[in-house]
């Protein structure tokens, strides 16, 4: 009976101090696609995978022109030529696979190193404006992770942080900015 009594009087103080706790959710991925250093990785990443597939496709073409010689050729060589021709035909397609997994692994390694100022300008933007919003935390509502908001317990600070970070269009700032009323000149 005592841990009843307890447990409602517990609910009692802390249910409505749980309620007075203020969240803001975001779009994280709205607000990174819109920022300039956002697209700067991105073309370095491109830039990167361009320079991988040159390279990838100058071996396959390497590759493509010895194994034609081999073909061109096997009849006639000597059984000791023969073997070493595909032993070197093995070690270059090896190496084009290779080539191919370490390229992948790198460009996926450059994408992260190339998006972490990115992303760390992003979050201490999110930082400053949760704690000028008095916000106990920020939600990023992308991928489905949180697919109901109540908006009148929540706020969308998706326009803050594009304001903060001088992202908005001159259109979206005047749509976000408050009405104001006008008021009447006292005589």
């Amino acid at each position: 009976m005592k841990k009843i009594i307890l447990l409602l009087f517990a609910c009692y103080f802390l249910l409505p101090a749980a309620a007075q706790v203020k969240f803001g959710y975001i779009s994280y991925d709205k607000v990174l696609r819109r920022m300039p250093e956002y697209a700067a990785a991105q073309q370095r990443v491109a830039d990167l995978k361009v320079k991988y597939e040159q390279e990838a496709t100058r071996s396959e073409e390497e590759f493509q022109r010895k194994f034609s010689e081999f073909l061109q050729g096997q009849k006639d060589f000597p059984e000791n030529i023969l073997l070493k021709r595909q032993a070197e035909l093995q070690t270059l397609m090896e190496a084009g696979v290779r080539f191919r997994n370490e390229a992948q692994q790198l460009l996926s390694k450059a994408e992260v190193e190339f998006m972490a100022g990115v992303q760390t300008r992003l979050n201490e933007t999110i930082a400053l404006v949760g704690e000028d919003g008095g916000y106990a935390y920020v939600i990023n509502i992308d991928g489905n992770a949180c697919p109901f908001i109540n908006p009148a317990l929540g706020d969308d600070v998706t326009p803050t942080v594009l304001r903060k970070l001088e992202l908005l269009t001159p259109e979206e700032e005047a749509a976000l900015a408050p009405a104001q009323e006008v008021a009447e000149p006292e005589e």
